[in-house]
């Protein structure tokens, strides 16, 4: 476990995901991505989805982050919220999981302390990333024992709607890095140019995540097309 989290220290962690709806989804193409993130220079990749880490795992030997984004019925939990998914995850032999860590209740209606115990129960020695939204929400995290602590879903919650973790200078991810005793700190959430990415690595944290910047050319695209049309 701790060679892993020596293994991405102050390293890039490059997350290569397309969803279904989007022109790059395909296990093959995610993987190739991977082998082009690890050539840039990348520690580790986020994945999402079996096939997707499966396909990568086969392609580059970098630490993976693994979720799977799961939808149920009107529950705003997602990001690998029930055991069906740790499970499955377990299979892929990703090094880490990350999974929803807000406060909100999970789509099988149990609370996060009772979701945490039972992935540690069957699976105690597996590395977890909590991927929350608040200050609070990283100090509850890393009471529970989450290896790993990031604002992944800040700006993606009712309270948090539209914000950045850039914004009102990195207010969030310093609060976090602050309060957070024993987790590892990991930035994640709309780093978008590699200054950022230098600018939160200074902030003390663990390591830092890219994704649309590096792996989603259509985001990359409209950032151009908005700046020349301004």
């Amino acid at each position: 476990m701790q060679n892993v989290l020596d293994t991405i220290h102050k390293g890039l962690i490059v997350s290569c995901q397309a969803l279904e709806n989007e022109p790059l989804h395909s296990s093959f193409i995610m993987g190739r991505m991977a082998v082009a993130a690890k050539e840039g220079g990348a520690k580790c990749i986020r994945a999402n989805s079996v096939a997707d880490i499966i396909e990568i795992k086969k392609n580059v030997d970098l630490p993976v982050i693994g979720i799977i984004k799961q939808v149920y019925g009107q529950n705003d939990v997602y990001i690998t919220p029930t055991m069906t998914e740790i499970d499955a995850l377990m299979e892929t032999k990703a090094e880490i999981i990350a999974t929803d860590a807000t406060a909100r209740v999970r789509p099988d209606g149990k609370s996060l302390e009772q979701f945490y115990d039972e992935i540690r129960a069957k699976y105690p020695d597996v590395l977890l990333m909590a991927d929350v939204s608040s200050k609070e929400e990283a100090i509850y995290a890393d009471e529970l024992g989450f290896d790993i602590v990031a604002p992944t879903l800040y700006g993606y919650t009712n309270e948090t709607s539209g914000q950045k973790i850039y914004h009102d200078d990195y207010a969030v991810l310093k609060d976090i890095v602050q309060v957070v005793k024993t987790a590892k700190v990991i930035a994640e959430g709309n780093v978008i140019t590699p200054e950022i990415a230098r600018s939160v690595l200074d902030m003390n944290v663990h390591a830092v995540v890219v994704g649309g910047a590096i792996t989603r050319p259509q985001q990359i695209t409209k950032r151009f097309v908005d700046a020349i049309q301004e």
